[in-house]
């Protein structure tokens, strides 16, 4: 994580980091990802099984329904087109006759898809490491929050948080609780706004030379132009504390949100352009195609995906762990 970063302290920090992180969850989410999708998977993974496992025809009349799977799945219509047409293809050229060589060919082509998400970020050099965390209400931007300062300290990093949600009344105290819980200070202004918060955070995490500040922010919703104007004031402001701030914009989805995760992506990545992503609640009743249409849309990096409600359940996303789980029988 962070690995391009040229400050050899800092790249210290995040090579440690990641391997303390990748050490402690790599063995909990092989034995946890089917399990805690279980959910998900019964919306999009088992509706594929079931295609596959009759002994009907390859035909047209297969397709429209793994079509129809896919798009009712939230896997978006140019996603489910590319995925159905490249299947197609492969059925072709290998002139593929049964229901579990043509599962094999689209599961190929929906990892190959998703792999987009694997990319690494590229990322900006700057001490602190900043992040800002955005997200529209309730997408879990500050739990995201807690469970992320876990894993620094966890990993032996100094870390400070920024109360920039000065819209919501019990967002401070949310953010305080966390901070407590981490052992790690809370910079908060009682009427301050969310861009003077901020600023204030990189500029005491500055001078007493902590490693990692993560920001918070109201929920706004894509439509709110005036405040995702305020988002981009905010960012303008960051930079002004500190010129290679933000290093990172993260943005947070509730993956439950289905099809409009998709309009979210586009919308905060125009106003912001965003680096990396966090889906959450994927352990509930998300389908769990958007991650299809999100990588269809552009190559950002997902970072992380909520699998639980767990400090720890906030899992590495592996593109090829999250097919397997979707199509495990």
């Amino acid at each position: 994580m962070f690995s391009f970063l040229k400050s050899r302290k800092v790249s210290k920090f995040i090579e440690s980091s990641d391997d303390s992180i990748n050490a402690t969850s790599e063995l909990a989410s092989k034995k946890t990802w089917a399990k805690s999708l279980s959910l998900t998977r019964s919306k999009l993974g088992q509706r594929l099984s079931q295609i596959f496992s009759s002994n009907g025809p390859i035909d047209d009349d297969l397709f429209e329904q793994l079509e129809t799977i896919l798009i009712t799945s939230d896997v978006g219509v140019t996603a489910t087109e590319q995925l159905i047409a490249n299947t197609k293809s492969i059925v072709k050229r290998g002139k593929l006759q049964t229901g579990p060589e043509v599962k094999a060919a689209l599961k190929s082509e929906m990892l190959r898809l998703l792999q987009r998400l694997c990319d690494p970020v590229i990322e900006k050099p700057g001490e602190p490491y900043v992040i800002l965390i955005v997200g529209v209400n309730g997408a879990g931007k500050t739990t995201t929050i807690g469970k992320l300062t876990k894993q620094f300290t966890s990993a032996g990093k100094t870390v400070l948080l920024a109360a920039g949600d000065t819209f919501r009344a019990a967002a401070e105290e949310q953010i305080k609780i966390w901070g407590e819980r981490n052992q790690v200070s809370v910079i908060s202004q009682e009427n301050g706004d969310s861009a003077s918060v901020i600023f204030d955070a990189i500029q005491s995490a500055k001078s007493k030379h902590i490693d990692v500040v993560l920001a918070d922010t109201a929920g706004r919703l894509p439509t709110q132009k005036h405040l995702m104007a305020e988002l981009e004031k905010v960012k303008r402001v960051m930079g002004k504390a500190l010129d290679t701030s933000p290093n990172e914009v993260m943005l947070v989805i509730d993956a439950n949100t289905g099809q409009n995760a998709i309009e979210q992506v586009k919308s905060f990545d125009k106003t912001l352009g965003i680096d990396s992503i966090v889906l959450t609640k994927l352990d509930g009743t998300a389908k769990g195609g958007c991650l299809f249409g999100i990588a269809d849309y552009r190559a950002i990096p997902l970072r992380y995906i909520g699998i639980g409600e767990g400090i720890d359940d906030l899992q590495p996303f592996a593109a090829q762990d999250f097919i397997d789980a979707m199509f495990e029988e």
